[in-house]
């Protein structure tokens, strides 16, 4: 996992960096996926960020959301899954 400067992370966030497959036999086999927030993202709070995913800069995520992708620099999102909301201007 890797925040970069000027990040804002709200309470109860979850960011997780690994997963497992479901098939039963591969179950017990983690699997890595590296998070990256870039700088000046706002994370609301009780947001989920699975593995894989990089929040872009200056993005904002907004409470409750689940990314499940990669968001894109100057860019609100939010849902489950999250999706594009909003293009950020400076």
């Amino acid at each position: 996992i890797e925040i970069e400067d000027e990040v804002m992370i709200g309470p109860r966030v979850s960011i997780t960096s690994e997963n497992h497959p479901i098939s039963p036999k591969e179950r017990k086999t983690l699997v890595p996926g590296k998070v990256t927030i870039k700088k000046n993202a706002w994370i609301g709070s009780n947001v989920n960020i699975l593995p894989g995913v990089t929040i872009g800069e200056h993005s904002v995520v907004a409470a409750g959301a689940v990314v499940t992708r990669d968001v894109p620099p100057r860019t609100l999102v939010g849902g489950i899954p999250a999706k594009e909301l909003k293009k950020l201007e400076d």
